[in-house]
């Protein structure tokens, strides 16, 4: 399922090595993604990279989100 907001996730080979970026930048998905899990609030995270937008921070939930959906792990139990 497409939304605007993943528009704003681009993935090309010619930057940074075609990790998923936020359009027009070179922040990767990831970036964003372990700002917010570190706790860091909108407000931080754009202080930190003051070419985000908050609906940029929308989208790379929005990504994250889809690719959680899309492949299933066994979740392996420790002995």
């Amino acid at each position: 399922m497409k939304t605007r907001l993943l528009g704003r996730i681009k993935v090309d080979p010619s930057v940074c090595h075609g990790t998923a970026c936020i359009s027009g930048t070179r922040i990767p998905v990831s970036v964003v993604l372990d700002c917010m899990a570190e706790g860091m609030t909108e407000d931080e995270i754009i202080d930190e990279y003051p070419s985000l937008r908050p609906d940029d921070l929308k989208a790379a939930i929005e990504y994250g989100a889809q690719l959680a959906r899309e492949e299933i792990r066994p979740l392996v139990k420790q002995r």
